[in-house]
Formats: structure tokens, sequence, C-alpha cells
């Protein structure tokens, strides 16, 4: 993309009504705009952001063999009622009426349409497992909004759900779910530490949350420093196995690990001083387990291997898409602007000309756009080098690529890491394959 051509409206000074760095940042960038309190319309690089972490999100749920769907925003009360959520959820659920006097509510999540679109086709215990998640807007009548999509009122979301014949294969898709999560959160480029958890009004008994730390995060967090020892991608789990993904989440859950709600300071103690790691965190994922709390109260079953009705056991799997790309910046950024991980940038790198006009500078940096136009911001802009560089910073792409007069004589860049401001010079064909490489 070309900077001249594009819908990125950079701010120079920082917005009245943002309170913290994510906020401010976003819509510096460019990435936002608020339409109405709480509400947000994503702007062309925002998009891409969104679009990267939920190919990542996908690519992950894809690999355990859950299966994508998409479910209306739109959901019926009656299914709420039938769960006994309906009149239960309070004032955060939108409730609406459509012409015909139907009442309707703007989902803040899924757990009663998938369960009955789950009993409309499954019927034996014999199509079981089964693991659905789709990607989709969710809305919740903050009281507060604030701090950008960090506690907005409408946000993107993943969220899952699997249906399991017992509690032992229950137990086990619940596992493999968090090792999915410690292995998406990885890719993403940030360590989220899974939490034990309080359930909240979607119930149940077995629950973990992922904190990313960053100092504006809403709870206090306590955990082990072995729990950011591991590499997760490489992690070898028979995710088929029972055994293997016991022994895994044991390896997991045994590192001490709390927000302030579920804090043991006896256990606390018991963790080497040199270990302790303690700070703030900002929630981007949540999973449950609660059994046939759904299935029941629905009365969804199938046919067991008995021949008698058979309640399918549940969980839920939910990562905050949208918050993420707030949570990422709060926890990665400098005085400069954002720092983003390779993995979701909207542009793997900037190109920089400082002398637009200049035939040979022209020449280089069309060259090397031509190269991967959809990974480059060209910033062809009649700017002062110092307003290129600033608006590169403030937007954060991992790489930029710099091309001025005495470079271009000879063939070179100069190619800057965002993350560490290291630079150095390289021919145009290393600056490439470097920063396509990743």
């Amino acid at each position: 993309m070309r900077l001249s051509r594009s819908f990125i409206p950079t701010l120079k000074e920082n917005p009245a009504e943002a309170q913290i760095v994510s906020h401010r940042l976003m819509l510096r960038a460019g990435l936002i705009r608020q339409t109405a309190s709480g509400i947000y319309a994503w702007l062309p690089a925002g998009l891409r952001v969104l679009r990267n972490i939920s190919q990542i999100v996908r690519e992950e749920q894809d690999r355990i063999d859950a299966q994508e769907v998409l479910m209306p925003t739109l959901q019926s009360a009656d299914l709420w009622r039938r769960s006994g959520r309906y009149d239960a959820y309070g004032p955060e659920m939108l409730r609406i009426q459509d012409r015909h006097k139907r009442e309707l509510l703007y989902g803040p999540t899924n757990e009663e349409m998938i369960t009955d679109l789950f009993g409309q086709s499954v019927k034996s215990y014999k199509e079981l497992p089964q693991a659905l998640y789709h990607i989709q807007w969710k809305f919740r009548d903050e009281v507060r909004p604030r701090f950008g999509v960090m506690r907005g009122r409408e946000f993107l979301m993943k969220d899952a759900y699997s249906f399991d014949v017992d509690y032992a294969g229950a137990v086990a898709t619940y596992r493999r779910m968090l090792l999915s999560y410690l292995r998406t959160f990885q890719r993403l480029g940030v360590q989220a530490v899974p939490m034990r958890a309080d359930t909240g009004p979607i119930g149940g008994e077995l629950s973990h949350e992922f904190l990313i730390l960053a100092p504006t995060g809403e709870s206090g967090v306590y955990y082990d420093a072995a729990l950011e020892e591991q590499d997760w991608l490489d992690e070898p789990v028979d995710v088929n196995s029972h055994e293997a993904l016991e022994a895994f989440f044991n390896r997991v859950t045994a590192p001490y690990a709390a927000t302030d709600e579920m804090h043991d300071t006896a256990a606390w103690e018991n963790v080497p001083v040199e270990r302790r790691r303690e700070g703030r965190g900002v929630e981007v994922g949540h999973i449950f387990y609660f059994g046939t709390k759904y299935t029941e109260a629905m009365d969804i079953s199938v046919v067991g291997p008995d021949g008698n009705k058979l309640y399918p056991e549940m969980g839920s799997y939910g990562i905050g898409v949208s918050r993420l790309a707030g949570a990422i910046i709060e926890a990665s950024h400098d005085e400069n602007g954002i720092i983003w991980p390779d993995s979701i940038a909207p542009f793997k790198a900037a190109i920089l000309n400082l002398k637009s006009g200049d035939e040979l500078c022209d020449a280089l940096c069309e060259r090397i756009y031509a190269a991967a136009p959809e990974s480059f911001l060209y910033d062809d802009r009649p700017e002062r080098a110092g307003v290129k560089f600033a608006d590169a910073d403030l937007m954060g792409h991992p790489w930029q690529i710099v091309v001025g007069p005495r470079g271009a004589k000879a063939g070179l860049v100069e190619l800057k890491r965002r993350a560490t401001g290291d630079r150095q010079e390289l021919a145009v064909d290393d600056a490439l394959a470097l920063v396509l490489a990743g």
C-alpha cells in the first residue's frame, strides 16, 4: 500500500479521551475511530491486525480438529429462556424486539445457540466428540465503556464449544484447548500466563483464564517464572492420548499462578523468591468446562451406548480477538509508538523514501515495493524525513527499509528493526530476504 493513497489517518497529538497507552496509540496510528460509546470502526491498518490475529487463532483451532461455523449476532430470547439465563444474565445483555414483537438479543456469548444447533443434528454418542468454533462480533452493554477496545461494548471474539460423551472425554478436550491456547498466544508474540479462574455467569467447575502482563491490566497477577520457560509450539503432546494430555496439563498447572481473586499467600510463600513474578495482567482468553449445564437445561441429548438418553458434556473457550490488539500494544510499545510482533503487524515493513522525486530513490523504492506490495507500506509522501521516521515508529512496523540518495547510488538501503532499534546497511536483495523471511 502507498501511504500517499492510504486511509491511515495518523494523529500527532494524544487524543484527550484516551486514558491508556493502547487507546492513544490505536487512535494516533489510524487503526480505529470511535462511532458511538464503546463502539469502534476498524480502519484498514487496524482491520489487517484483526485479520492476522484471527488467522492464527483459526489455524490453531483447526490444528486440534475444531470445526469453524458462523453463528448470527442476533439470538432468540426463547433460547436463553430454555437455559434459564435470559433473566439472570443482567443489564449487560442488549434486549430488543423486531417488528413482530418477537424478543431478540444481541449475543454476548453463544452457549444456547450452539447447543440448540448441535441438538438439531447430532443424535448418537457415536458422532461425538464435536468441537465447533466461530469468530464473530459480540455485544455487552458495559455501564462505563472505556480504555478503547480493551473495554468496549462491541468486540470480536473467538468462541468454541465442545460436546463429549463423558467427563473423561470433556476433560481431555479441555486440556487440548489449553494447549491450543498456549500455542496461539506464543504465535501471536506474547506471553499469556494461564491461571485458574472463577467461572462467573457462564457457570461450571473447571476454568482457566489467560493474561498478558501489562501495567494497565485489570487484575493483579502472581506466578512462578517456570511458566515463561516453555516453548509450546514444539511441545510433543499427542493430543489424541488422554495420558499425554493429563501429563501436559499437570506440568502446566503445577507452577503457582493466580490473580488477586484466587491468590493464596500461604502457597505463594512456597515459590522460591527468585522465581516469583508479579504485576498486572489483561485477560485475553478464558476456557470453561461446565458438564451438562446447558444440555440438561435445554433437554438436548443423544442416544447413549446403552440405548438410553445421554446428555453430552460441554465446555466453552473464548479468545478476545479485538481485545488482543489493544492488549498486545499495552505489552509492546515504547515512547515512540507501537512495536508489533511480526506475526500480526499490518505490514511487515515501511519503505521510507527520504527524497521523493529523486530519480534513483524513487526507482529503488519502486523496485522494493514491487517485491511484495501486500507486505509493505510505501511512504511515498513529499514529507520531511523526520515526519516519515516518526510515523513509521508510531505505526510499529517490524522493519523500516530506509532509502536515501547516497545509498541509492550504491544499491544499498538501511534496514532498521523497530523492536531493538538496530540498524544495518545492506544490499537490496539481502534486505528483502531478511524482511520477508518472517
